[in-house]
């Protein structure tokens, strides 16, 4: 008799997310190269959004499963909810993961804080889709911020609770087992001192409950960073420094050329060649890639500018904001500026490219360099303006805008993989 061979193994089932609040993809990118399907993802803003799409629709092996009902455009998660609510209810219990980083500037400690803030109530719409869609597990990131009360400009609960207990209150309510913590990014290979409010909620009864046992998601993340940190060949017991992110950017030893994508504007650029030896951070940024990254203009600073970033470099203590006798000293208003320390991680990036300066160029930092410190790999894309000021400023999402509001796809991915071992 034939031999007889027993059925194939069976395929894998894919773990699929949605990414809400989506941004420029940072979370997105994060999660699919922890091995995450992508359904959809919702970002209101035709810039944030387009590079969304160049890198994660257009860009060949990062699929999304995108249906058919929701156009591949910019859209606000309100207009989905209004729009799609029944094609989302057909979703329920087929999404494992919503993830998702509603806008922080409401919630920042650098800004009013004020619970009027119209971005405030954006996760409350995060938490109509949950109710609708029903996910396995959902993941929300936001500023330090989002974890303190509005005492002083607040009122009602908002006063006396911060949005994180009344957001861990509703997912309670809608049937949830909700962990949250601050973490420090840079414990996972971002060369950057960013601490970022981090919820992960899991629906009671699902058996990523019984596998956590006493345990929770972030003693998993936390058992997870030697181990995830060696599998990118990075060092695991100091952060990755400033110079170790951004060395083979400096304008140092290198010939400056007109700006690819500013032709004729009078804006220069590096002429791209790879700093030797690349560090073992730079080469994972630039694995896949040849060629020299993108958005690398550098900015084309007043002769008196210059001169005062020289003066702040070489009198200021590095890797901290400037003092007010500093300030003073030196005739400087702006509070938030911080020249880099090579040896160090960055300060946090924000959306404001003139709050950091470069460790030993007086200028600020280009995109690109700012990206690195995201952890964005070169090949992903940027598009739009650099920056936008004006009246425009309030409705435009420019480049370093982008970059400053992402969530950094190395963390996503570190989050991601941890999620994943519990959906399985």
């Amino acid at each position: 008799m034939p031999k007889t061979h027993g059925s194939p193994p069976k395929k894998r089932k894919k773990i699929c997310f949605i990414d809400a609040f989506a941004g420029c993809g940072g979370l997105s990118l994060g999660l699919q190269n922890a091995g995450w399907t992508g359904r959809f993802a919702i970002e209101k803003n035709p810039d944030a959004f387009r590079t969304f799409a160049k890198n994660l629709i257009e860009r060949s092996g990062h699929p999304f499963d995108w249906p058919d009902w929701l156009p591949k455009k910019h859209t606000a998660v309100r207009t989905v909810l209004r729009k799609y609510s029944h094609e989302l209810s057909k979703l329920e219990g087929k999404v494992d993961l919503l993830a998702g980083a509603p806008p922080c500037q409401g919630f920042s400690l650098a800004g009013r804080r004020t619970h009027a803030d119209p971005r405030n109530a954006l996760f409350r719409q995060y938490i109509r889709i949950v109710k609708i869609v029903k996910p396995r597990f959902v993941l929300l990131e936001n500023v330090q911020g989002f974890s303190f009360p509005f005492k002083k400009h607040g009122r009602g609960q908002e006063k006396y609770k911060p949005y994180s207990e009344l957001l861990a209150e509703k997912l309670e309510a809608l049937g949830y087992k909700v962990f949250s913590e601050l973490v420090d990014f840079s414990e996972y290979g971002v060369p950057q001192t960013r601490s970022r409010f981090i919820l992960v909620a899991i629906r009671s009864g699902d058996k990523a409950l019984d596998k956590l046992g006493d345990s929770t998601p972030f003693h998993r993340l936390r058992n997870a960073r030697v181990p995830f940190l060696k599998s990118k060949d990075l060092p695991h017991n100091a952060p990755v420094s400033v110079r170790q992110a951004i060395a083979d950017l400096e304008m140092s030893n290198t010939q400056l050329v007109p700006a690819s994508d500013e032709e004729g504007h009078g804006f220069l650029q590096i002429k791209y060649c790879p700093y030797k030896p690349l560090t073992r951070f730079v080469k994972l940024m630039r694995r896949g890639l040849e060629c020299g990254p993108d958005s690398i203009r550098l900015a084309r600073h007043r002769t008196e500018t210059v001169e005062q970033f020289t003066k702040i470099i070489s009198s200021c203590k590095k890797g901290q904001s400037l003092n007010m006798d500093d300030r003073k000293r030196l005739g400087i208003k702006k509070h938030a500026l911080t020249p880099l320390h090579s040896k160090l991680p960055s300060s946090t990036i924000t959306t404001l490219p003139d709050d950091i300066l470069h460790y030993s160029e007086p200028r600020i930092l280009t995109v690109r360099e700012n990206a690195r410190l995201q952890t964005f790999p070169d090949w992903f894309q940027f598009t739009g303006d650099y920056t936008t000021g004006g009246k425009e400023r309030r409705n435009a999402c420019p480049r370093y805008t982008q970059v400053g509001n992402a969530v950094p796809p190395l963390f996503g991915e570190a989050i991601g993989r941890v999620l994943k071992r519990l959906c399985r």
